[in-house]
């Protein structure tokens, strides 16, 4: 495949870096700096784009791709309230949207289990539900995109949860699932959720030791994405 890889920072040089390992060609790497250079590309010669950019700068990039016919994989997080513009000029370009707010393969299992321990917690009373995550200090969103998933997996399962906020900031919703924040060097990532009483402690814990499992699980996606349609997800991908 020809990439355009949209974001070229850690992720997107480690993106670019696996693909080109596994026989694909790179047909322009973007970030802030060259972006005028997406003018001067043929997007007719560009089978997907990759887009790890900024909050900021994604829905931009999404369309620009869309817009040309070119399939989008995205794993930028901290822009999704404007996601249904995203999903809607899918529909109306015929294109292909994938989101993920994290690609590895092992932390989609995570989700997994994640939901079916809260199904059990929703069922057993007197513990409560926290959530902690770690991650570099160059990491701007928090909480990042993967917690908030984690999240959302909660809510669906547990009756008494319907929000989140960030732990030291005030919130009057009891029903709000405290989310703690850190960003220490040079952590990739970990979340950490945990379920306490009186009586004892649940935890369960995701540690990635590289960014090379998200990278990975971005290019596997570029190769599964072509020929397909619409909005898709790693349930789409993994088939759960």
């Amino acid at each position: 495949m020809n990439i355009l890889i949209l974001g070229y920072g850690k992720m997107g040089k480690i993106i670019g870096e696996i693909a080109e390992s596994r026989g694909h060609s790179l047909a322009a790497k973007i970030n802030i700096d060259n972006r005028d250079e997406l003018n001067d590309l043929d997007a007719s010669t560009i089978d997907v784009a990759i887009e790890f950019s900024q909050p900021e700068a994604a829905v931009e990039n999404i369309a620009w791709a869309m817009e040309r016919a070119i399939p989008v994989v995205s794993g930028t997080t901290g822009w999704l309230s404007r996601k249904t513009e995203i999903e809607k000029l899918t529909a109306d370009q015929n294109g292909a949207f994938f989101y993920a707010s994290n690609y590895s393969i092992g932390v989609n299992i995570f989700f997994k289990v994640n939901e079916f321990l809260a199904k059990l917690m929703n069922e057993t009373s007197g513990y409560k539900a926290t959530l902690e995550e770690i991650h570099h200090t160059e990491k701007k969103d928090a909480p990042s995109g993967t917690a908030i998933t984690l999240a959302e997996g909660i809510f669906k399962n547990v009756e008494q949860l319907n929000d989140w906020h960030l732990v030291g900031q005030s919130t009057e919703n009891e029903q709000s699932l405290p989310i703690t924040a850190k960003r220490i060097d040079p952590a990739p990532g970990t979340h950490i959720v945990r379920y306490s009483s009186e009586i004892d402690e649940i935890e369960i814990t995701h540690t990635a030791h590289s960014r090379q499992g998200f990278a990975l699980g971005a290019v596997l996606v570029a190769e599964w994405i072509q020929g397909r349609k619409g909005v898709l997800s790693m349930d789409d991908f993994l088939s759960f």
